[in-house]
């Protein structure tokens, strides 16, 4: 088993590697995100995802990514930890960063059998589900865990600690 930090890989590191799998007979599945303060939304998110195959890969986005996404007073967490903590889980196989507010280059050049994202997406608004479904692959969507968000964290911590 590796550890954490043997699972951040680049792109082309990703892709290297991947050969090896695909030749095995492997299930490639793939989702993406911010992953901002890993809470248990995420956590059973990840796990039904990696159920969906033999191995998922992560596209994270990086700092600058998330910033273009959610606006300048985020990410809370620095990709280098984000990274790590996702490496961590024993549901991901890889991790990978992207720098771009979409994951598109990363999927079509991972060309995943599965591209996961959560129900709170419609199909048709996936990116990357065509070059997927084009490719031979299908799309999973993944019920939304109402128990967890970053943002709901967020607003609770400022919450009970304003004033202090």
């Amino acid at each position: 088993m590796m550890n954490a930090s043997e699972k951040i890989v680049t792109l082309e590191d990703l892709v290297a590697r991947l050969e090896k799998v695909r030749e095995s007979g492997q299930t490639v599945v793939f989702t993406n995100g911010c992953f901002d303060l890993l809470h248990v939304g995420h956590v059973r998110y990840l796990a039904a995802a990696r159920s969906q195959g033999d191995l998922l890969i992560v596209g994270l986005n990086s700092d600058a990514s998330v910033r273009l996404i959610k606006g300048p007073k985020r990410p809370i967490v620095r990709q280098k930890h984000r990274a790590e903590v996702l490496a961590s889980l024993m549901c991901v196989d890889y991790v990978v960063l992207f720098e771009e507010p979409d994951p598109l280059r990363l999927i079509q050049t991972v060309k995943p059998d599965v591209l996961v994202k959560g129900e709170d997406w419609a199909e048709d608004a996936i990116i990357g589900a065509e070059d997927v479904k084009s490719g031979g692959g299908k799309i999973v969507r993944i019920a939304f865990v109402e128990e967890g968000s970053t943002t709901g964290i967020i607003q609770t911590i400022v919450r009970l600690h304003q004033g202090d």
